[in-house]
């Protein structure tokens, strides 16, 4: 979910001091549950870990931007990531001075905040864009002012070679290896992943999140600041595909998208317009490819 752009953290539009330095957020947090069985009249008492969930504010030279519900893990990336994924930014060296603040930790107010310093030029690109941001659902449309600020036309990704030769094999190879890297999700089972994969399907990446579009945006980040955006690979996701995941995989290049579910008919007509390769339905042994 996005709250409404510009959203300040306080009055004036500044983010409240942080925490001491250094400070962290859990990413799981543990809570008492019952189990009930049908049959047996007593439950059984246990202890469970839920993922963590808080707002965490995108602040492009001291103006808070958007405000993202997501996992407070692996922040960096995620800032890097969703200017990259949104369109502030065009690259990697765009984002300076990246640093991320957590307030109120071990408080049910607690929240992130990740800032950034972004070129004059950017942040006046940015404060043109008509895009509310008032709250992304999984529809996809909320918080957009007009139907022409939906940006429904993407750019074209320059298919590789390496992408003839994408077949059910490298995308089984990809997924049979992510729920292994699922670390988060194994222990709370409320978190998706996104997965980069070279041309042979081996995973080199996977980052998770509450949200899928937060866990994409992570992983761009990831690539941008390992320098591998633009290397051979493809992005493997355990949801379906939205066509805001089509959106920012072709933002930055990207020109393949498997995930663990279906696509919308919106998500197949911008992957045919950017020329990207999609692919749903991905549960070993098989795949489906939209043509």
């Amino acid at each position: 979910m996005q709250h409404s752009d510009p959203l300040s953290l306080n009055d004036s539009g500044a983010c409240p001091v942080a925490d001491a330095p250094g400070t962290t957020l859990p990413a799981l947090v543990k809570v008492r549950a019952a189990q009930w069985k049908a049959g047996i009249p007593l439950a059984s008492e246990m202890e469970r870990e839920v993922s963590a969930e808080v707002p965490v504010a995108m602040v492009f030279n001291g103006i808070s931007h958007a405000v993202m519900m997501a996992s407070p893990g692996d922040l960096v990336e995620f800032g890097v990531g969703f200017a990259l994924s949104e369109g502030i930014v065009d690259g990697r060296a765009d984002c300076r001075d990246v640093e991320t603040q957590v307030h109120g930790a071990g408080t049910a107010d607690a929240s992130c905040a990740v800032q950034m310093e972004i070129a004059s030029r950017h942040f006046m690109r940015l404060k043109e864009q008509r895009r509310t941001l008032a709250g992304r659902t999984g529809c996809g449309v909320c918080g957009i002012d007009s139907i022409q600020a939906l940006d429904l036309h993407p750019e074209t990704v320059n298919a590789p070679d390496w992408c003839e030769h994408l077949g059910v094999d490298q995308i089984n190879t990809a997924f049979s290896e992510l729920s292994a890297r699922q670390a988060l999700h194994a222990r709370s089972g409320s978190l998706h992943a996104a997965g980069w994969a070279r041309p042979d399907g081996s995973l080199v990446h996977v980052l998770e999140d509450v949200g899928r579009h937060n866990a994409l945006d992570k992983l761009i980040g990831r690539l941008a600041i390992e320098g591998e955006l633009g290397t051979p690979g493809f992005v493997v996701m355990t949801s379906r595909t939205s066509y805001e995941l089509v959106r920012k995989c072709a933002r930055v290049g990207i020109p393949a998208l498997a995930t663990i579910s279906a696509p919308t008919s919106l998500a197949l007509q911008l992957a045919h317009e950017a020329g990207m390769q999609l692919w749903g339905f991905c549960r070993p042994p098989s795949a489906v490819r939209y043509v």
